[in-house]
């Protein structure tokens, strides 16, 4: 049985889990799948895999939690909707179609954005007419979907409006580009191959965005080098080119995507990576400055445990010998979500429960102390991670992964920075 079945209802998963798209991806090319609230899923690439299954134990918990590999179809209903789904790997991939996938239609309109068919009828006796008005006023609904989506993944920084009704997170999903394009690509890729190939591996992360109401996620690419040893003279120029245009080279450090809610305005605001690559390091700085402000006000509580975690993060990486992580991505996470007033000389158990409360949409910029823990630093995407352990790598590196290390510390002066002239 794969590791990722093993603590999970094996019976609730047996019929096969829909894969959405993962809302909350703002940076990367991979594309990174919802499996269910606490889980998200992508493409298993081996490498990556390796690192997840021998990681130092320092170092798990900088990265999501690895549970395990699911096998992932590619499958198209009659009314051509394209879904993809996850099964467990000693599952029966033979005879998939005996298999119950009632609820493997697409529940999302992220996952119809790409169909031109989105009709499902639940009753027979509805009249041919009725149906036809109906499929030409869905193929209009559609293609108004796909060139509002156009112009969205063309858009390097966009602000979309989200709605007050319900639940703020569950709302504003439709609303992310990047997860839309990754998700698109990786229909067309594997529909592409559907003939010669249609069983692919996935492995199951932590969704590190799960505990927030409204995440906001800062993607920042780190180090000096991004590719691989592996690399072809092609892609390493190319890798080489974009270091050398944008904040890598100088600094380390560089946005490869954004996610912050305007609590001003309630809307969410996006950065893509073509973005990050024209900053300069000032530019970069005011990208950062304006990850932590939330059009109200700057949330000037959570630099120090950003600050913490990042020092902790670098103190353990200059441990590590011989491991490089070439296009590694850092994430910063915390909730948007606004709080309730609380008084300077509250109880310190009162402030701490704050965390878990929820706000008044009137609130504003209070005073108010949140714990560490409502702040994430993780480490992500290790496709061309390598270390000496890795039997088959024909480069060896020895001591510490200075260009990542070099940019750690550049982040944190700039954080510090941020922080110093805020509260002057």
């Amino acid at each position: 049985m794969s590791p990722a079945f093993g603590a999970m209802e094996v019976e609730h998963y047996s019929k096969g889990v829909l894969l959405e798209p993962f809302v909350h991806q703002v940076g990367g090319h991979s594309c990174v799948l919802r499996f269910n609230d606490k889980t998200i899923c992508k493409p298993l690439i081996q490498r990556e895999h390796q690192f997840y299954e021998t990681l130092p134990t320092e170092m798990r918990k900088f990265t999501p939690q690895y549970e395990g590999v699911v096998s992932v179809s590619f499958e198209e209903d009659e009314d051509g909707n394209l879904c993809l789904i996850a099964y467990p790997l000693n599952g029966d991939h033979d005879n998939l179609e005996n298999l119950d996938n009632s609820d493997c239609e697409p529940k999302s309109k992220l996952l119809r954005w790409t169909n031109k068919k989105t009709m499902l009828l639940e009753n027979e006796k509805i009249s041919k007419e009725w149906v036809r008005q109906h499929r030409k006023e869905e193929k209009m609904k559609s293609h108004k979907l796909e060139e509002e989506f156009e112009w969205l993944k063309k858009s390097e920084v966009l602000y979309c409006t989200v709605e007050k009704k319900g639940n703020v997170s569950s709302q504003f999903k439709h609303h992310n580009p990047w997860s839309m394009k990754c998700h698109q690509q990786q229909l067309q890729r594997m529909k592409e191959n559907a003939k010669h190939r249609n069983q692919y591996k996935f492995i199951l992360l932590e969704n590190l965005t799960s505990r927030y109401e409204v995440p906001c996620v800062l993607d920042l690419k780190m180090g000096t080098r991004q590719h691989g040893d592996d690399a072809s003279e092609e892609k390493k120029a190319n890798q080489i080119r974009k270091c050398q245009q944008s904040t890598s080279a100088v600094i380390g450090v560089r946005v490869c995507g954004m996610q912050v809610y305007q609590a001003g305005t309630g809307q969410l605001m996006f950065m893509n990576k073509y973005h990050g690559r024209k900053l300069s390091v000032q530019g970069f700085k005011e990208a950062l400055y304006q990850f932590f402000h939330n059009g109200k006000y700057l949330r000037r509580e959570l630099f120090e445990s950003v600050i913490k975690k990042l020092a902790e993060l670098k103190s353990v990486l200059e441990k590590q010998e011989s491991y490089r992580f070439y296009s590694s991505s850092l994430l910063i996470i915390y909730d948007g979500k606004e709080r309730q007033e609380v008084a300077v000389d509250s109880d310190p158990e009162d402030l701490e429960d704050l965390s878990e409360e929820s706000s008044d949409e009137s609130a504003g910029a209070y005073a108010y102390k949140l714990t560490a823990s409502t702040v994430d630093v993780r480490m992500i995407d290790f496709a061309h991670t390598t270390c000496k352990y890795y039997g088959e790598d024909s480069v060896v590196h020895e001591g510490q992964d200075t260009g990542y290390v070099f940019g750690l510390q550049n982040l944190i002066d700039i954080i510090k920075e941020i922080r110093d002239e805020s509260s002057e």
